[in-house]
């Protein structure tokens, strides 16, 4: 039996919780065991994290210690697989840089039907700051796209799904070169970066971290999207590709 381990919390606008409690029965559908916490505390013990095949990160922003991502990083390169979602994964821990080479990119904007500013932490003082002198509607950051699955790649994890629409978040990512993108979206983005024209931004890609597997997805906005099949599977396969050979 494989071993999982995932941490959770953050923002709550992400439903950290729900999310994690779906990936655990989905890995211990895959027979796997699950450990499942609401606390970074556990990333204090390295040699706990190198006994598992999986860590999964749900916590988006978030201040992370260097020795606590020294230890993950660590495991990873030992063997362990990394795999997560959406702001769980890559928009967590902003001011840790190697936490972002390890996971291989870091969220800046979702395109919206207008151009709003975009803040950096999501405290109630910032959000009542925002709200007041830069108002956003709710929803003003979600939009109708489709998702493109990436024609000729060689990777199980999207092998035979089919393309697919979608109203959520559109992500734009700053991205490491040497990720293996599976799929992808064409971002028409609104506002001072649009003379920059469409750009095929990836939804789901891979990447290596010493002997270790990374698989990441931008879909993962709230728990329901999980619903939509293709996006299920992909995260389903993602997990098991990336979890320790």
């Amino acid at each position: 039996m494989k071993k999982a381990y995932i941490f959770y919390g953050g923002w709550d606008g992400h439903e950290p919780e729900k999310v994690s409690a779906r990936f655990q029965k989905m890995l211990e559908k895959e027979n796997f065991e699950v450990i499942r916490e609401g606390s970074l505390e556990r990333l204090d013990d390295e040699a706990f994290l190198k006994t598992m095949d999986l860590i999964i990160p749900l916590w988006t922003q978030g201040n992370l210690d260097d020795r606590y991502c020294f230890h993950l990083s660590d495991a990873i390169i030992s063997g362990v697989g990394l795999a997560g979602c959406h702001g769980g994964m890559c928009d967590a821990f902003r001011w840790n840089i190697e936490y972002q080479f390890m996971t291989g990119s870091q969220w800046v904007s979702h395109p919206g039907r207008d151009w709003y500013h975009h803040i950096s932490d999501l405290s109630p003082e910032n959000l009542a700051y925002v709200q007041k002198y830069y108002p956003n509607p709710d929803g003003a950051f979600e939009s109708d796209y489709v998702v493109n699955f990436k024609k000729g790649v060689s990777s199980p994890i999207v092998e035979g799904l089919e393309d697919f629409s979608v109203h959520t978040e559109q992500y734009y990512l700053h991205l490491d070169p040497c990720v293996n993108v599976l799929a992808t979206t064409q971002v028409q983005t609104v506002g001072p970066h649009s003379p920059n024209g469409v750009v095929s931004m990836p939804v789901a890609y891979t990447k290596l971290w010493g002997n270790g597997r990374v698989f990441y997805t931008s879909m993962g906005h709230h728990d329901d999207i999980f619903d939509i099949p293709q996006v299920a599977e992909m995260t389903r396969r993602g997990f098991l590709w990336a979890a320790r050979k």
